[in-house]
């Protein structure tokens, strides 16, 4: 049995890496079709998910999350990338996350978002059914047990990506401008520009204690089931400028190729639970978010969540 797990292993990485990154999320290269390229994309637990919070299982041993260097990244540059499917920013290794089974560091952010003449929302996660109009990851390797991505990325435990919901609200969000206000210079895919460092940690949601916790894999291909998911309950917050400017920026097509495509809706349906369960760390009530307006702005929680956990959010001073 073990030598035809490793087989199979061995024959899904070689397609994957033949699949090369021609995928899409339409048409005949759409995600539909993803698992013929790539066949962990078919396998039973994949991600993102709608989160079903009847089905959430409360676990009071999570403990919060733990980042280490987010406000201070260094002095080095960041390279900000249109890889052709989202925009994504380069982090240093000295960003670490505590709180998990591991240590793990920073690798990478990106977004996900919709489409302005759409109202399918825009993020991979959803929360009963309700989506948000984009959504922030951030990744991580276990640096405590594997070199690099590379290695880590095909075992088990080698990820940990966080989750964080974007939602409209009425002021601009400075923190994200440092991401938003190069984007006329990566119209293109595979352009790329040097961005300045700058605290992380201001992208994040004020509070991290609430998350919902499973072991899931990455949303686009190779879809590697490598990946402990942590999304967190409250939202971030950009204005519907800043919103506009993530829709209509990019371009999935490179410099000069007509037509050009913009690049939208970059966001993978929810996949199937099968056998897996979503814990919280904080109690579930009833459904706690309500539809999402046209223009990305949530109408309001069905009930308030009781941010009042500021002191188990908290950041590890660099040694």
């Amino acid at each position: 049995m073990l030598l035809v797990l490793a087989l199979w292993q061995a024959l899904s990485q070689a397609l994957a890496a033949s699949g090369g990154s021609h995928w899409t999320y339409e048409g005949s290269d759409g995600q539909a079709h993803w698992p013929e390229g790539y066949p962990d994309c078919g396998w039973q637990a994949q991600s993102p998910l709608d989160i079903q919070t009847h089905l959430v299982q409360y676990d009071p041993s999570l403990p919060p999350i733990e980042p280490e260097g987010y406000r201070d990244p260094g002095s080095g540059s960041l390279t900000l990338t249109n890889n052709g499917h989202t925009v994504q920013l380069s982090l240093p290794k000295n960003l670490r996350l505590h709180g998990l089974p591991s240590l793990y560091s920073a690798v990478q952010l990106h977004f996900h978002w919709g489409s302005s003449n759409s109202r399918a929302g825009g993020s991979e996660h959803r929360v009963d059914g309700q989506a948000f109009p984009a959504e922030l990851h951030v990744v991580h390797f276990n640096s405590e047990k594997y070199a690099n991505l590379s290695v880590a990325k095909h075992q088990p435990d080698g990820l940990a990506v966080l989750g964080i919901f974007l939602e409209v609200d009425s002021v601009e969000n400075p923190a994200y401008n440092h991401i938003l206000g190069h984007l006329d210079s990566i119209l293109y895919a595979e352009q790329e520009v040097t961005v300045a460092p700058f605290s992380v940690r201001e992208l994040l949601p004020a509070h991290l204690g609430h998350y919902y916790r499973y072991s899931g894999s990455l949303t686009t291909p190779p879809c590697y089931q490598s990946v402990l998911w942590t999304v967190f309950r409250q939202p971030a917050r950009i204005s519907a400028t800043q919103l506009e400017k993530l829709q209509k920026s990019l371009y999935s097509t490179k410099d000069g190729k007509t037509p050009s495509e913009l690049l939208v809706s970059n966001f993978r349906v929810p996949q199937s639970l099968n056998q897996r369960v979503v814990f919280s760390s904080f109690p579930v009530g009833p459904s706690e978010y309500s539809a999402v307006n046209k223009n990305g702005r949530s109408k309001g929680p069905l009930q308030k969540p009781p941010y009042q956990e500021s002191k188990i959010d908290h950041e590890i001073t660099p040694c």
